[in-house]
């Protein structure tokens, strides 16, 4: 069978939610999962086997900077009375040319680090936000014909 090329994802699509509002302004996102394996001897063979013993959430949030809000929120770990901020993110592929869309829920979402200020003179202002969660679940998943 001949690939279909319309029916490619475009990343075009992609929404980024948080406490169901939609953030505009980030336009790239990618959450991902790191396998930490423990190798294996096993007796009667030279090769080493794999075995999963954990799993690190990780993503990373890249966008325009419109304003101070998602920086002031996580800021709040630097005041000794405040709880570092959690929450949960939503993101959403959805090609209207594609076979379905895709939603996944990250939760107990925490930024690594708090991006406060940057410019360059004659620049559009960006954010790079990455974080770690601690869970995901499918919400939606593409599926095909």
């Amino acid at each position: 069978m001949v690939l279909d090329a319309t029916r490619t994802i475009s990343g075009s699509y992609g929404t980024v939610w948080m406490d169901g509002r939609w953030l505009t302004n980030f336009n790239s996102a990618e959450a991902m999962g790191e396998l930490d394996k423990e190798e294996i001897k096993r007796a009667g063979t030279r090769i080493v086997g794999h075995k999963v013993v954990g799993i690190t959430w990780s993503g990373t949030l890249k966008g325009l900077k419109v304003t101070s809000e998602l920086t002031e929120l996580i800021s709040q770990v630097a005041d000794d009375t405040k709880s570092p901020f959690v929450t949960e993110l939503i993101l959403k592929l959805a090609d209207p040319e594609a076979y379905g869309f895709e939603r996944v829920r990250l939760k107990g979402v925490q930024f690594d680090r708090i991006d406060l200020i940057r410019f360059e003179a004659g620049s559009v202002v960006e954010q790079e936000l990455p974080f770690t969660f601690s869970g995901m679940e499918w919400l939606d998943k593409i599926v095909g014909v």
